[in-house]
């Protein structure tokens, strides 16, 4: 039997989900328009990658931009990743609200 405070609950941790959920269009936004800064991976919740790409951002700057190479590999494998990123990213939200 559900009671009030049940509901009440069930009601608040959906709207703080929807509140916080991540939207894939935009993650792919950012990826595209600021993908070497990381900003995609800062918006779906992996700061440390996101650090990661920031640096190889700023170090290609210093070496010429050699280290632009392998970023922008891993952008490019960032667009397939984006949905199961996302998805993992609102499941752990789903999670952290429903207890």
């Amino acid at each position: 039997m559900t009671t009030d405070s049940d509901t009440l609950a069930n009601a608040r941790a959906h709207m703080m989900y929807d509140a916080n959920r991540k939207s894939t269009g935009v993650a792919y936004l950012l990826c595209i328009f600021l993908g070497g800064f990381g900003a995609h991976r800062f918006y779906l919740g992996r700061t440390g990658t996101g650090a990661v790409q920031l640096v190889l951002w700023l170090l290609g700057w210093a070496t010429l931009f050699i280290a632009w190479i392998p970023l922008g590999i891993w952008i490019i494998v960032d667009l397939f990743l984006i949905p199961g990123l996302a998805r993992n990213e609102n499941m752990s939200l789903a999670d952290k609200f429903s207890r």
